[in-house]
């Protein structure tokens, strides 16, 4: 199913290799400098940006960071001071190469030239163009997810993924549960049959609200939606694609397999935000076998929590994925201690760290990591998910790879002066989708 599906994907970006132009070629391979220095450039300066600068800093050899980025000065500033303080040998970055506006992520990838390596930690709706720029000018690439919010980006996505493979360069997605040492592990055990078929599968993030920050005096619209990303689909896919994408990853991981359908059902019952966020999602995933994957999201008050992928085989049941941190698999469908027959002994490792780790490595060695098409079929398996709930239909995984659907056509001249994507009406209300209309 795997090679049909990325033949088809190829079809749709026009990239099957005898259709790569010269001149996307035309830049040499590349890895680290002969002094062996990498230079590293972030792009993207919250929460997710700073951890993931930090954990670059902390592999093996020397590296610099040489460039920081991100639409809003206050961010670039705030992370510089943080990230200079703990690492004071490995940060040169004066004030010309903080970066920002929408530009800003352009003088960054420069700034690390062909070789060093590029963070992507903005809001998903970006990552599509600026890995795009990353590859065209030979510089590694960690992604964080999400990958995309809508088909025509993810497509966008793939076709880069493929130009790098073309350059010799690498990329890491931010699917950390890729890494975890443990997961890793138990996976290996489902392949191996140790409960039979897996049968049914499902992933779950269950929990309080997500928050909305309030309108700050004066803000651009523009402005107002990123700051908010979560909030708005066109910055981050929804819920469903942002938030669950680790355990529907882990879910088709365990599988061994991407669903061919979805459908489901959510929408609005406790949030009354100005925003677009549904605050549940209910989605049955069709695998080409005919089993299937359930995904539940909710963010309510005073509702049951539940954060995990759980696995039914024929013979037992495995917990695994986000949210679990000792995965365990039993004997039968309770998973009760007693039932136990496999769980992991070793210490654990920090997945977050063992991705910046891979890449740096191969990096240094000239060795191949592109994680870009599993970043991107997962991400499509979100989109199918959200588009089956938000149009109430059955959606197939054909539709959603031939879907022109952009949620931001203007992306690559989005300004703050200009239109969002999504604009509120008088009321100050923005358009949220209704299942059958």
């Amino acid at each position: 199913m795997k090679t049909t599906t990325r033949r088809d994907f190829l079809k749709q970006t026009g990239i099957i290799t005898a259709g790569i132009s010269a001149a996307a070629l035309a830049v040499p391979k590349v890895h680290a400098a002969e002094d062996n220095t990498i230079k590293v450039a972030l792009v993207g300066c919250g929460g997710r940006g700073g951890g993931a600068v930090m954990q670059a800093l902390s592999t093996a050899g020397p590296k610099k960071l040489v460039a920081v980025a991100d639409v809003f000065d206050y961010k670039v500033n705030g992370l510089y001071k943080g990230v200079a303080e703990q690492f004071p040998k490995d940060v040169d970055v004066p004030a010309e190469r903080r970066f920002t506006g929408f530009d800003a992520y352009k003088h960054a990838v420069d700034a690390a030239g062909p070789g060093g390596v590029v963070l992507f930690a903005t809001a998903p709706a970006f990552r599509p163009l600026h890995v795009e720029y990353a590859v065209e000018k030979g510089v590694n690439v960690f992604m964080e997810k999400s990958f995309g919010t809508d088909p025509a980006g993810v497509r966008r996505l793939m076709k880069a993924g493929e130009l790098a493979k073309a350059k010799n360069l690498k990329i890491v997605g931010g699917l950390m549960s890729r890494h975890k040492t443990s997961l890793e592990a138990a996976v290996e055990q489902l392949h191996s049959g140790i409960i039979g078929e897996r049968i049914t599968c499902w992933a779950y993030r269950e929990h309080g609200p997500v928050g909305l920050g309030k309108r700050q005096e004066g803000e651009k619209e523009v402005a107002y939606q990123i700051r908010n990303y979560s909030n708005f689909t066109w910055l981050n896919g929804s819920f469903l694609l942002d938030w669950l994408i680790h355990n529907l990853d882990v879910c088709c991981w365990a599988k061994g397999a991407y669903p061919v359908s979805a459908q489901g059902m959510g929408g609005r019952q406790q949030r009354k935000e100005k925003d677009q966020l549904f605050d549940h999602y209910a989605v049955e995933y069709t695998f080409a076998d005919g089993t299937r994957l359930f995904a539940q999201g909710r963010h309510q008050n005073n509702t049951w929590g539940c954060f995990q992928s759980t696995i039914h085989g024929e013979k037992g049941v495995a917990i695994i994925g986000e949210g679990v941190a000792n995965p365990k698999i039993y004997k039968g469908w309770n998973p009760k201690p007693e039932n136990v027959i496999w769980e992991y002994k070793e210490k654990e490792k920090d997945q977050y760290q063992i991705e910046h780790d891979v890449l740096f490595d191969c990096i240094r060695n000239d060795k191949p990591v592109n994680e870009t098409e599993r970043c991107c079929f997962t991400a499509l398996t979100g989109i199918m998910g959200r588009v089956a709930t938000e149009t109430g239909r059955t959606i197939t995984w054909d539709e959603v790879l031939k879907s022109e659907e952009s949620l931001a056509p203007n992306i690559d001249t989005l300004s703050f002066d200009g239109p969002a994507p999504v604009m509120p009406n008088e009321n100050g209300d923005y358009p949220v989708a209704v299942p059958g209309t």
